[in-house]
């Protein structure tokens, strides 16, 4: 799999940094209290459903705001061909969420990579900021989107909240 727009030793690097990203660092921004993509929530309530409900917690509600906001930025991400939080300068989650009429707390997850829902879910869980986003007892709701870029590499946004 390679990454539009760099060299082949960058594009190499920007691949091991985004894997140890999803898979150590838990790739999470979360907003205290106080491109086009598509949605794609169906897809996510079962394993939602299941991974909270292994460990106590009631299962989440999509919610169209949500679904929204995770699409913009897996649309953004593809876009773009990178994976992250932010959509250019001042424009990063906390605005985002504002901008989609989300309040208190929320989080996010962010993915790259061609998986089924299965294995995206079984990733976020093995990665304790992801693991911590989608156990978190104060989200009721979630979002989740994908896009694809014009090379059929896939970008996945997960957006959690109250």
């Amino acid at each position: 799999m390679t990454h539009p727009k760099r060299p082949v030793a960058g594009r190499i690097a920007k691949l091991a940094a985004m894997m140890g990203m999803l898979l150590i660092a838990g790739c999470q921004n979360v907003l205290p209290t106080g491109g086009a993509g598509v949605g794609a929530s169906g897809s996510g309530v079962s394993y939602l459903a299941t991974i909270r409900s292994e460990h106590g917690l009631p299962p989440l509600t999509s919610d169209g705001k949500l679904e929204r906001a995770a699409a913009q930025q897996a649309g953004f991400m593809a876009s773009a061909g990178d994976m992250g939080h932010s959509t250019g300068w001042g424009k990063g989650f906390a605005s985002r969420m504002k901008k989609n009429g989300i309040a208190g707390p929320a989080a996010e997850n962010v993915a790259y990579g061609a998986m089924s829902p299965q294995k995206l879910f079984s990733m976020w869980m093995n990665s304790s900021g992801h693991r911590r986003n989608m156990l978190d007892p104060r989200f009721g709701h979630y979002g989740l989107g994908s896009a694809t870029d014009g090379q059929g590499r896939r970008y996945w946004a997960l957006v959690l909240a109250k």
